[in-house]
């Protein structure tokens, strides 16, 4: 971390600045936002963004350039989702670590999750310019890798989202998007892109085409940017007014076999000192004594739903044997709190989101802060100083 400027952004912080900063939040994203963003960014060392950017990049990597793993990872595929349009690998992929103390005694990143899913690309560029903003930060911080300007960083997403269609025939699609918490950075997304943002449930299929209603008629559809969440899709009891595994003229971004196959079934594959142990429940033959020091994760939920840390052996066992695959049992990661607030010291967990065009580079840092048992803001109710944060590190 950097001291110095964690102790000055505490002597300086009131909390008339911490509302500015929320107001500006929501005018920008044009909607209150739903989720609870933390008093504070974090500052750190550009060493330590670097070495979890490497880490994130050889874990991606590994895993698309091994014929091995990708002939594995298509049995991850729910056979609803085995669909025509593969791509050789992701545009979005997330790495999350959190910072744990190593054997040295030094603070390291270990590997939570990864997933090759889109994150909020739009909205963390939002919430970074406005804690610049509303707490005047010192003018040499940065958010974005080096070299890269907010006009570079929002043509690079405009890009990947795009591909090279007219953002007539792009859309944002999303079961209810207007209901979702995720709204603010759909509607940041659809500004930076100039797409629609589109309710799956609403999407028209005629032959291999698609369409939606734009303006009183019907546009059709190229290209997705993909935001429905698999899992949600499936325990909603909804089915697409479209099938997926028809040859339909359209484009991905990303195509949702990525949703599975760079998920938490690949962390049992990853062969990297910042990986915990992980492996298939159904590999495990008998539980650890030491179960607290383990979590268990069913492979495709979204912010932490069917979580359970230092599962007992009565809670392994109500899995059913068939189901077993479906489950990872994952070394905790004892997250040390590094951040000195007002309200004591507080956790941290770090997603490097990158973006994979003619090259995988990553963009924007996403936190978020928590004292709970998990980061997930289920688990950090009732808090302050805590929820979704920014990076910021000195440049040069």
């Amino acid at each position: 971390m950097l001291p110095e400027f964690r102790q000055r952004f505490n002597s300086d912080f009131t909390p008339q600045k911490y509302q500015d900063f929320l107001a500006g939040l929501d005018r920008a994203c044009g909607v209150p936002i739903k989720f609870r963003n933390c008093e504070t960014p974090c500052f750190l060392a550009p060493a330590l963004i670097e070495r979890m950017v490497a880490a994130g990049r050889e874990m991606i990597l590994q895993l698309v350039r091994d014929p091995e793993y990708q002939r594995a990872s298509e049995n991850a595929v729910p056979p609803a989702f085995r669909m025509p349009g593969a791509t050789e690998h992701p545009i979005f992929v997330q790495v999350d670590f959190g910072l744990v103390r190593g054997a040295s005694g030094e603070i390291e990143p270990k590997l939570v999750e990864i997933q090759g899913f889109p994150s909020l690309y739009a909205y963390q560029v939002a919430i970074a310019e406005e804690y610049h903003r509303a707490y005047g930060l010192d003018e040499k911080l940065r958010y974005l890798p080096p070299d890269m300007t907010r006009d570079a960083y929002c043509d690079l997403l405009r890009r990947a989202i795009l591909g090279h269609h007219d953002p007539e025939n792009v859309v944002l699609l999303e079961i209810d998007p207007y209901e979702q918490k995720t709204l603010p950075d759909f509607l940041l997304t659809e500004q930076i892109a100039g797409i629609r943002i589109v309710n799956a449930f609403d999407v028209l299929q005629q032959g291999r085409k698609l369409y939606y209603q734009r303006d009183g008629r019907q546009a059709p559809i190229h290209r997705i940017y993909n935001r429905v969440i698999f899992d949600e899709l499936e325990r909603s009891g909804k089915h697409l007014p479209f099938d997926l595994q028809d040859e339909l003229d359209v484009e991905w971004a990303d195509h949702p076999s990525w949703f599975f196959r760079i998920s938490k079934f690949s962390i049992p594959f990853l062969k990297h000192p910042s990986v915990p142990e992980t492996r298939f429940l159904s590999d495990v033959t008998s539980l650890p004594e030491e179960s607290e020091r383990y979590v268990l994760k069913p492979l495709y939920s979204f912010a932490g739903l069917g979580v359970v840390i230092g599962p007992t052996r009565e809670q392994v066992e109500a899995i059913p044997a068939e189901k077993r695959s479906e489950y990872v049992l994952q070394e905790r990661l004892e997250f040390e709190p590094v951040i000195e607030t007002p309200c004591g010291p507080t956790k941290v967990e770090i997603r490097i989101m990158f973006l994979w065009l003619d090259e995988l580079q990553h963009g924007a840092v996403l936190l978020r802060m928590g004292r709970g048992a998990m980061m997930n803001v289920s688990f950090n109710r009732n808090m302050e100083w805590v929820g979704s944060s920014a990076a910021f590190y000195p440049a040069g």
